[in-house]
């Protein structure tokens, strides 16, 4: 029946069958639905592709490299002191239940995957521009989420941030009698609104070219990290972690990768 619907004017609009078997007027299609070549608003239900999974998890990591890179700037000791473990480790547990709790509360709800419509080009992200006027007109509003659910969950993962940090933050600190005043805490009540405004302004520049982003943002951070600390010796400079971690990981930031992964497919 799809076959004989009526073309819609622009890029993203689309009819829904409505419950008397019948078709709406053209508009914009619900969240969680994409319009398809027949102009019919179906659901999302394919599995979220790995490259957006790790566009995902490079997402989940700004908060807690923002957190930790403060955490550090706030430290007065030589060594890396138990304030910065407790704190580091408060950011991690933090992100991480952020993270859980947004994949839980994305359909399909309560399971730990995600439904998702894919991303078929850059013009995806950005749908407010791609409202057609008919005949000149009257504007057809058909902004919708045509990458669902990249755009929402990342900004839900971001507020449960927030709340996270504020509730577990402080009772943290107060269990292990961490005195002293709460820079990054404040930092964080500035980078993570910036970051959800950094988020709904590029998120299509950053899904494209996160890969790069990874190994730049990788170098300057231990670059930072290194020249921060007060103690330059060898023996307090030189870790396995960061070189274990790179050696593990490399392979899914190459950007050749997905790349060749792409062309696979087509």
């Amino acid at each position: 029946m799809s076959a004989t619907l009526q073309r819609c004017p622009g890029l993203y609009c689309g009819r829904q069958r409505l419950e008397n078997n019948t078709w709406s007027e053209c508009g914009a299609c619900p969240r969680g639905f994409r319009v398809i070549e027949s102009y019919e608003c179906t659901r999302c239900k394919d599995d979220l592709d790995a490259y957006s999974w790790f566009y995902l998890g490079f997402m989940a990591m700004l908060p807690l490299m923002m957190h930790c890179f403060f955490i550090d700037l706030d430290a007065k000791d030589r060594k890396f002191s138990r304030k910065q473990l407790i704190l580091t480790s408060c950011a991690l547990a933090e992100t991480i239940i952020a993270a859980l709790f947004s994949i839980l509360l994305m359909e399909p709800m309560g399971q730990f995957r995600l439904y998702a419509c894919p991303v078929n080009k850059f013009s995806d992200w950005y749908t407010l521009f791609y409202n057609p006027t008919p005949n000149y007109e009257k504007l057809l509003h058909c902004t919708q989420e045509a990458v669902y659910p990249l755009q929402t969950i990342v900004l839900v993962f971001y507020f449960l941030c927030l709340i996270n940090m504020c509730v577990i933050r402080p009772l943290v600190s107060t269990a292990c009698k961490i005195r002293g005043k709460a820079p990054p805490i404040y930092a964080a009540l500035y980078f993570l609104p910036l970051l959800t405004f950094l988020h709904a302004l590029a998120c299509g520049l950053i899904f494209y070219s996160f890969p790069y982003l990874s190994i730049a943002m990788s170098m300057i951070s231990n670059a930072i990290h290194y020249s921060m600390k007060l103690d330059q010796s060898f023996k307090a400079l030189v870790l396995p972690f960061p070189s274990i971690f790179y050696i593990l990981t490399v392979r899914f930031t190459d950007p050749a990768e997905f790349r060749d992964a792409e062309a696979r497919s087509n």
